[in-house]
């Protein structure tokens, strides 16, 4: 295995190009010229070797804003997790063929700092004794799970686009998204989830997913998927077979779905059918036992009768399929962290994503290799697709971003405005019963603001409260913020019905994730009780009205990102109408078997 190289050694931008260029001519991206391509790529596999195979497997997190100088604080937390100082010595010391982006790995800054981040990243990428681009992915969403935040533009996350319904929304938020991440250098986007959520108790999906309808889920992944990859960037549908129906999140657990085979046929499967047959690049797996698809209780990530028999051979994906995070505890129950990236591997996975230990990790599946239980062969098959994809993506010919691109593309006002567009068009009106809604700055002038300010995604400016208090503001209204959390303490709720009775004209009271008889709970009902009247907005899943009274009206907004907030702000003031409709049902608080709200519920004015 070759091991830490200069950076010295690194090759600037136009001899990286011209190393690529003596491999022979650029790699076609015309279908007519596949075989070409695949004869050139096998040739570039062939001269590797076996720990440069392996390494191309992998895709992995690294600290710092600087693929040669990061902050002392994140060669420190390279050190200790990865062996290594920066990504420019973990790409020539274990030849990884990707780099996920977090923003809490400090990744994320601002978009010039990412691009030249992802031009870092990919000079040492060339810089190897075989040059090859990194496929540098991360988790953008939108909405709750976004890496990425301002300037860049933010869209509603999933289940706000299913409220909205809108397949064109969909493929424009694809498109949008996919050019502002390639501007910056990411050419894989780990989106969209394709888990239809028909559980209320989801702890890990739930706004994620764009609905619990597989048909109208299906249409929604395939135009997100088609979007992203119009703008040629890897879309990456997730979580097969299907994180749906689970009560349990698999970063902590292993969840198991319960669901027949016919069931999965008819929930589960639909959207990785729809992107299947929309051209997706990647499939992500799920880190759930699914017994009647496998009964051996191996998580899906694990399993060959789901990975190489189903998605493989029954639904005809012979894309990338990567695992999700093996850092999570769903994975790695079961086995240790040597032998989860040989038996992923042996199941019919082509990525591995992020292991917890990338040197037990890479020297498990050498091990294998060397005991000849994975061959040379099987490694092989998996490095052409995914070569493949990196040729179809144009990172061949097109490695590195430019400062122009970046100002040209993200976050310009064009972008902007199709993304507050689309959030008007997702926001839902769940009640209305007295006809509160529009509020009237002649009559309800002066607001307050309280509720739930949950830590905030890459999204947002500010707490929930503060954003929407703001916008609110700007529209003509007089606001008082008042954050009481989500434990609500009884002082803060007495001291948010003192607040409401001096003099306030109306309450807007925010909830996250509010249960029966909680803290919540009992502060809306004790603002409903004052007499001043409450407009309650579900800041995060539209289920949590079910547990609510006292309240003269509702919206829900599906996550508390901007974008999100200023569409609500626009409709309680009447400046846009509410269009929204419920994509999953709200079941009752006192009798879960029948729905308060169905699905396609939703109120306008």
């Amino acid at each position: 295995m070759q091991h830490r190289t200069s950076r010295r050694s690194l090759l600037t931008t136009s001899a990286a190009v011209a190393a690529m260029s003596a491999l022979g001519p650029q790699l076609p991206a015309r279908a007519s010229d596949a075989v070409g391509a695949d004869r050139r790529l096998r040739a570039l596999i062939a001269r590797m070797t076996v720990e440069e195979k392996i390494g191309q497997l992998f895709v992995t997190r690294v600290y710092g804003h600087s693929a040669t100088a990061p902050d002392q604080a994140d060669i420190d937390a390279n050190l200790r997790e990865l062996g290594v100082r920066d990504a420019a010595e973990l790409i020539a010391k274990y030849h990884v063929g990707g780099i996920i982006y977090f923003s809490w790995a400090h990744n994320t800054r601002d978009p010039h700092q990412i691009a030249d981040l992802s031009n870092g990243i990919q000079a040492a990428g060339l810089a190897q004794r075989v040059p090859l681009p990194l496929l540098i992915a991360t988790d953008q969403e939108h909405g709750a799970v976004c890496r990425v935040g301002a300037p860049a533009t933010l869209f509603p996350g999933a289940m706000a686009m299913g409220a909205g319904g809108s397949t064109e929304d969909a493929r424009t938020l694809g498109r949008i998204s996919g050019a502002e991440l390639a501007a910056i250098g990411i050419r894989q986007d780990y989106s969209p989830d394709a888990d239809v959520n028909i559980n209320p108790a989801n702890p890990v999906i739930g706004v994620r997913s764009f609905g619990a309808d597989s048909a109208a889920v299906a249409r929604m992944v395939a135009a997100e998927v088609r979007g992203y990859q119009d703008s040629s960037v890897a879309a990456t549908a997730k979580h097969f077979p299907g994180h749906g129906d689970t009560s349990v999140d698999s970063h902590t657990g292993i969840p198991v779905i319960t669901h027949t085979r016919e069931q999965w046929d008819r929930l589960d499967a639909p959207p990785f059918r729809a992107a299947i047959a929309a051209g997706i690049d990647a499939i992500m797996t799920a880190h759930i036992q699914f017994p009647a698809l496998d009964p051996s209780n191996d998580p899906a990530t694990l399993s060959r009768p789901i990975l190489t028999g189903i998605l493989r051979e029954q639904l005809g994906f012979d894309g990338v399929v990567i695992t999700d995070s093996l850092g999570m505890k769903g994975v790695r129950d079961k086995y240790g962290d040597d032998r989860v990236p040989v038996l992923a591997l042996l199941a019919g996975v082509d990525q591995l994503l992020d292991p917890p230990k990338l040197d037990v990790a890479f020297n498990g599946v050498r091990s294998a290799v060397a005991s000849g239980e994975l061959s040379e062969a099987r490694l092989d098959a998996s490095l052409l697709r995914i070569l493949r994809l990196k040729e179809r993506r144009g990172l061949f010919a097109r490695p590195y971003v430019g400062a122009r691109g970046v100002d040209r593309t993200v976050g310009v006002r064009a972008h902007l405005a199709a993304a507050d567009g689309i959030a008007e068009r997702t926001t839902t009106l769940l009640a209305n019963p007295r006809g509160l809604l529009p509020l009237s700055r002649r009559s309800h002038r002066r607001l307050l603001v309280v509720g739930a300010d949950p830590d905030s995604p890459s999204g947002t400016t500010g707490p929930p409260t503060q954003v929407l208090a703001r916008a609110l503001t700007e529209l003509g209204f007089r606001t008082t913020v008042l954050s009481t959390g989500t434990l609500p303490s009884q002082t803060q709720i007495d001291a948010a019905v003192r607040a409401a009775s001096d003099g306030q004209d109306a309450v807007l009271v925010g909830t996250y994730n509010a249960g029966a008889g909680g803290a919540q709970s009992r502060l809306v009902a004790a603002l409903g009780a004052s007499g001043v009247p409450v407009v309650h907005l579900a800041l995060r899943n539209p289920y949590d009205i079910a547990y609510l009274s006292g309240y003269a009206a509702s919206l829900a907004t599906y996550c508390w990102t901007d974008v999100e907030l200023r569409a609500a702000a626009r409709v309680l003031a009447g400046r846009a109408r509410p269009r929204g409709r419920l994509p999953v049902a709200v079941p009752r608080a006192d009798d879960p078997t029948r729905d308060l709200y169905p699905i396609g519920h939703g109120l306008t004015y």
